[in-house]
């Protein structure tokens, strides 16, 4: 057993002492979903789908995200250990290392989406507080070596930070949504002409399961801290079905009541002041912390020399390049992209915790297991290009990806028994 500085145990099972209520993880999830990226997300989708239907795709994509959370939680509470270990059984060590290296360039994209949104949320807060133009970059390579620094803790500094900005970013949105309709009490809340992102419902639904999609196959960093199974369902059931709906419902109607997607500018003109900006800060560096923490934790497991404080400093150095870069720019796409890419992960390791590996204490490592690798490259080898062409099954792009890793990974191993029978 191996704990990392701040009692990570990066890559070993986690001590039951550890352990605690299953509302305190469904706190932290609450948190991430209350977040600037997603208030940007779910403004789009309105914009785009009108009110009802777009608090449709929300309500379709909390279910979806409540079943598979529900899988890979139970998963963790049973094992006691993280996504990036949990992906070595699946997938062998050196297999683990293309799939855990893939996630951690994820985790610093996401990382640059947020502190994106620190960036202009301190511009903001500049130009309304002081009048000075701020300077974007200098916030941006600011607020990363703070969120960076402060993420080396670990899981406390995610616990303590999400107790505070819950209850205030969901606040703020709620005011925000309040003052926006008694500015314009009768809204139109069907879809706009020209939305700054055309979606139909299914490519909105790929959108808002995407965009949780890497918490959703990241949970077992959170929910292996769960005392009971019973408790990992119950936070799954507190968060995502609730939250998803509810964030979309105040989303779309500031945006269908403003036409603006930017919340930095509606704080700002509004009224609101530099201490809601500092609530919406504190909403990054929690989601930030979360980003930095996983990656540590899956370069942890792979290259078990490196130091994990080494890796989240790294971590925070690309995240922040890719900020600089402007990756929030392809914000959309991006989110897409992550529901064809992070399902069929998910679903090979947690079909291996409920069939292959049930029951095992201690699961030998091989170098490769060709059969995980296969399914998983094989289902991007389709589902890329056939979303690409509007090619899809269910019209959600992201689900497409999902049913087709699960059956053919549950196929290949029912042929693999045959043979060895």
């Amino acid at each position: 057993m191996s704990a990392a500085p701040g009692g990570n145990y990066a890559s070993g099972r986690l001590p039951e002492e550890l352990t605690i209520p299953g509302w305190r993880v469904a706190l932290i999830i609450a948190s991430f979903t209350f977040s600037l990226p997603g208030f940007l997300n779910n403004a789009q989708a309105g914009l785009a789908l009108g009110l009802n239907s777009a608090v449709l795709a929300a309500l379709c994509a909390g279910f979806i995200l409540c079943a598979g959370a529900c899988l890979t939680a139970v998963v963790s509470v049973r094992t006691r250990l993280t996504t990036y270990t949990l992906v070595q059984r699946s997938f062998g060590l050196w297999g683990a290392a293309l799939v855990n290296i893939v996630i951690a360039i994820i985790h610093f994209c996401w990382f640059g989406v947020n502190v994106s949104f620190f960036g202009d949320a301190m511009v903001a807060a500049a130009r309304q507080g002081y009048g000075f133009p701020g300077d974007f970059n200098l916030f941006v390579v600011v607020g990363s070596v703070i969120i960076t620094l402060s993420t080396i803790w670990g899981f406390k500094t995610l616990d303590r930070l999400a107790m505070i900005a819950v209850p205030f970013v969901g606040v703020i949105l709620i005011a925000l949504c309040v003052s926006a309709l008694g500015d314009n009490p009768a809204p139109d809340l069907g879809p706009v002409a020209a939305p700054p992102a055309p979606m139909s419902f299914g490519i909105a639904l790929s959108s808002l399961v995407g965009g949780n999609l890497l918490t959703v196959a990241a949970m077992p960093d959170l929910s292996r801290f769960i005392r009971t199974e019973r408790g990992a369902v119950s936070a799954m059931l507190l968060s995502f079905p609730f939250c998803a709906p509810v964030i979309m419902l105040v989303s779309a109607l500031i945006a269908l009541a403003t036409g603006q997607t930017d919340i930095m500018m509606l704080v700002v003109a509004m009224g609101f002041g530099v201490p809601a900006l500092a609530m919406l800060v504190l909403s990054v560096w929690t989601i930030n912390a979360l980003n930095l923490y996983s990656a540590g934790l899956s370069m942890a497991a792979t290259f078990p020399r490196l130091k994990q404080g080494v890796i989240i400093i790294v971590g925070g150095a690309i995240g922040c390049l890719f900020a600089l870069l402007g990756i929030i720019n392809g914000f959309i796409p991006f989110l897409i992209a992550l529901g064809l890419i992070i399902p069929p992960i998910a679903a090979i390791y947690v079909i291996d915790g409920f069939m292959t590996f049930r029951g095992l204490e201690d699961v030998p490592m091989v170098p490769v297991r060709w059969e995980a690798i296969g399914v998983w490259l094989g289902s991007l080898a389709v589902t890329l290009p056939a979303t690409r062409a509007g090619w899809t099954l269910t019209t959600v792009p992201a689900l497409d990806a999902t049913l087709l890793a699960a059956f053919a990974y549950l196929a290949v191993l029912r042929l693999g028994r045959r043979r060895s029978a």
